[in-house]
């Protein structure tokens, strides 16, 4: 399952990582707790939100980046 669709959007998984990051940076575990959603979904959606520009990796933690802040609130 995708996180970003087509037309470059969150899908409702990318979506959810992306409000579990909303009050400050967390770890993958912690997005996938927060999110309730398999671990491993969500280190792959975050390469790919990551890729897409909206979130990036500082450390063993992701964060929000602008153009992901946009889209969440």
């Amino acid at each position: 399952m995708a996180c970003i669709s087509p037309d470059g959007k969150p899908t409702e998984s990318g979506s959810k990582m992306l409000s579990a990051l909303k009050a400050e940076a967390k770890t993958p575990k912690e997005i996938a707790k927060e999110a309730v959603l398999p671990l491993f979904r969500v280190r792959s959606g975050l390469r790919e939100l990551a890729e897409a520009g909206l979130a990036k990796q500082k450390d063993d933690k992701y964060e929000l980046s602008e153009k992901g802040a946009k889209l969440i609130k």
